[in-house]
């Protein structure tokens, strides 16, 4: 059925380059070769149709025909054999670690600037650095990261990378349960034949960090009441909100819905109010109190940030967090992991070009056509260019860009992304695909086995991002013989 599957090109998760499966995918290619073309088809269909009714959406704002759209599933995994999971699992407890404290030096001591391994402009300049807001929190267990998104690739070797760090707000994490559901559901036959790691406890292990965050001031800390902080229907995300706050039982609030009395936090109820301890926020820094930020913000809640200073309550991810997921910021990361963890660094970053760098500028003027431009404050896929894929004319805008503005841009070599067989429309065909792990910060790091595997469904496309045509799917760890723990 994957005769005329190229796996050549490009470092393939599933194929070899002589056309035969890798060891961890013979029991899945096996299965996959007793299905027809058309029994594939209808299966895929009737997946896609299932997100459809459970109404697992997100919202493109730049879509001028619509903008809720269901993501584009796929049903073949990425599988990951356990030796290559315990390594990413260890990477990413390791940088989420030096990440955290580098969260907690810069909005105390600065010891990172003081010693000269990271410049002081680079945070005074951040606009995601909210020194005056978020200096001198008292953060329950010091932990300014209680949820990241790691987005991690695998280059023509095979070795994965880190391509970005996600400590605001990541989503999807909604998705990666779906896709599983789903999967089962669709496709029975997959998983009798398979040891992988479960989803099943993880929502629980994501609520215990949740709620370990109780704030020093609580009334009721054996049973803290948490509340999920969405800016309300229209956002991208919200099915992500909803999803979250029900599976962890707990209440999916606007900032209408919460007040602050006395410096404490309280929710609205039909009986009344009730003290909150603990939001774990999806509204960006900016929106999240009127008083402190965006005065004309009407998503927040005014006096927010003056009952988190007296610790009355805990807002989660971090305010100010986007001082370390900035792009710019992220090369700095290995130099972190050595600093405050005295490591080598388990996964490597992609090679990066800071174009505030003069010479480093002009060697990436001089091949924009070759290399990856990211603007460093944008996500989702936007304000980027492709080099090997860009218009004379995209090359020209974005050089313009860079002059006039080189502090806003870094580059990177284009990578050649592996690539995983999908089945979409009749046919097998070669997508690239990257992975957001994701990792939980309590008293202890746990990290969701899998995560979300991100696929370019548009043939030839490097954009894995769904809000530009990408979709998912289900991604398995392999447990180990005879261990029943991952």
């Amino acid at each position: 059925m994957l005769k005329q599957y190229d796996a050549k090109a490009f470092f393939d998760e599933m194929m070899e380059e002589d056309g035969k499966p890798k060891s961890h995918y013979e029991q899945f290619h096996s299965i996959l070769n007793r299905f027809s073309t058309e029994d594939l088809h209808e299966k895929n269909e009737t997946a896609q149709l299932s997100f459809l009714r459970q109404g697992i959406t997100f919202t493109v704002y730049s879509d001028k025909t619509g903008t809720e759209r269901t993501m584009p599933f796929d049903f073949i995994p990425v599988i990951i054999p356990p030796e290559q999971w315990g390594k990413i699992e260890k990477g990413m407890k390791q940088r989420v670690r030096a990440l955290n404290l580098f969260l907690e030096d810069i909005y105390n001591s600065q010891e990172i600037v003081k010693d000269g391994v990271i410049p002081s402009d680079l945070i005074e300049e951040n606009p995601y650095y909210y020194k005056e807001q978020a200096s001198g929190l008292k953060i329950p267990h010091n932990n300014h990261i209680f949820l990241a998104g790691i987005d991690l690739i695998r280059d023509e070797n095979g070795e994965y990378r880190v391509l970005e760090d996600n400590l605001r707000n990541p989503s999807g994490m909604s998705y990666v349960f779906q896709n599983r559901f789903v999967m089962r559901r669709v496709f029975p036959e997959f998983f009798n034949s398979h040891e992988i790691c479960t989803l099943e406890h993880q929502l629980s292990h994501l609520h215990e960090a949740l709620k370990s965050h109780v704030p020093e001031n609580s009334k009721q800390k054996e049973h803290p009441i948490a509340v999920l902080l969405t800016p309300g229907i229209y956002n991208s995300a919200y099915y992500d909100h909803v999803f979250l706050a029900q599976q962890m039982g707990i209440e999916l609030v606007e900032g209408r819905d919460l007040i602050v009395k006395d410096d404490v936090v309280y929710m609205k109820t039909i009986r009344g109010l009730q003290r909150v301890d603990i939001i774990y926020r999806r509204i960006d820094d900016d929106f999240l109190d009127p008083e402190a930020f965006n005065p004309e913000s009407l998503l927040g809640v005014p006096g927010l940030l003056n009952a988190y200073r007296k610790g009355n309550v805990a807002v989660l991810n971090g305010i100010g967090n986007g001082v370390a997921d900035d792009k710019a910021m992220y090369a700095y990361v290995p130099e972190m992991i050595r600093y405050y963890l005295d490591e080598e660094p388990l996964i490597k970053n992609v090679e990066t070009y800071f174009l505030r760098d003069r010479e480093a500028r002009e060697y990436v003027l001089e091949n924009l056509n070759k290399l990856v431009v990211k603007n460093v404050g944008s996500s989702g896929g936007y304000d980027m260019l492709i080099g090997p894929h860009a218009t004379k004319a995209e090359i020209e805008l974005f050089r313009e860009k860079i002059l006039q503005e080189p502090h806003q841009y870094i580059a990177q070599p284009t990578i050649r992304l592996s690539r995983a067989p999908a089945f979409q429309k009749n046919r097998f065909y070669p997508c690239h695909v990257d992975l957001r792990v994701f990792v939980m910060g309590g008293k202890e790091h746990k990290v969701l086995p899998g995560g979300l595997s991100r696929v370019a469904l548009k043939e030839g496309s490097l954009v894995v991002n769904s809000s530009q045509g990408g979709g998912g799917k289900d991604t398995w760890v392999l447990k180990r013989r005879g261990d029943d723990s991952c």
